[in-house]
């Protein structure tokens, strides 16, 4: 054997590392500014503090007390609201009464025969019954009154003739002769008045055709 040493084997080299992009420093955002509320919109008292912020929730003394303030404000807003009311209608009264009342011009230009043929048909059977209760309550107070013996008293002394002893004034105008007498009136006014009227509602009628008929004004009461 050689005294010579063994040949050693040189050590296994690594390949370098491949080129790649040099990842760039990353540069620090800037910090935000806290988000402002929009103008006419408050806060909500329950949303989530941002960063440094602190809520504070007013106590329930301090509560109080503004809601007593926002009613004392409401009952002074509705105060005002009658006031004004109260002051628009004493307004308008007054300018009514400055210009005084309402009126308007009108014109009849036809009338309904029938409804006037039944109206004048029902006043005059109401006519007829008035008459005759009142031309029997007359004569019955003539009666009492002893106005008829008086009568019968004064033609048997004037004329002095036996023709007339057995006189009586109440054979001619009796109680039953007056009021059967005042009877037959009353119906005839019944037939005449209920024709009269229906004649005279078409007599307008064809009038106011022709001319227009009868102006009317209303006015409003005070």
């Amino acid at each position: 054997m050689s005294d010579r040493p063994a040949p050693t084997s040189p050590p296994p080299t690594t390949p370098p590392p491949a080129a790649g992009p040099t990842p760039q420093a990353r540069t620090p955002k800037p910090p935000q500014a806290p988000k402002q509320p929009k103008p006419g919109k408050e806060p909500r008292p329950d949303a989530s503090p941002g960063a440094g912020d602190t809520v504070v929730r007013p106590g329930l003394a301090e509560r109080i007390q503004a809601k007593l303030a926002g009613g004392d404000r409401s009952d002074d807003g509705a105060g005002r609201d009658d006031d004004r009311g109260t002051t628009t209608a004493t307004s308008k009264a007054t300018k009514a009464k400055q210009r005084g009342p309402r009126r308007a011009r009108l014109r009849l230009t036809r009338i309904d025969p029938w409804s006037v043929m039944k109206t004048a048909f029902l006043l005059s059977i109401a006519f007829g019954i008035v008459t005759v209760v009142a031309v029997a309550m007359i004569w019955e107070v003539i009666g009492a009154a002893g106005v008829w013996t008086s009568i019968n008293d004064t033609v048997k002394e004037v004329v002095n003739e036996p023709s007339t002893a057995d006189f009586n004034i109440e054979d001619y105008v009796g109680t039953e002769r007056v009021l059967g007498f005042t009877m037959l009136v009353a119906a005839v006014d019944v037939i005449l008045i209920t024709a009269i009227a229906t004649l005279t509602a078409f007599l307008y009628n064809m009038s106011a055709a022709l001319l227009g008929g009868i102006e009317v004004t209303l006015a409003e009461d005070n």
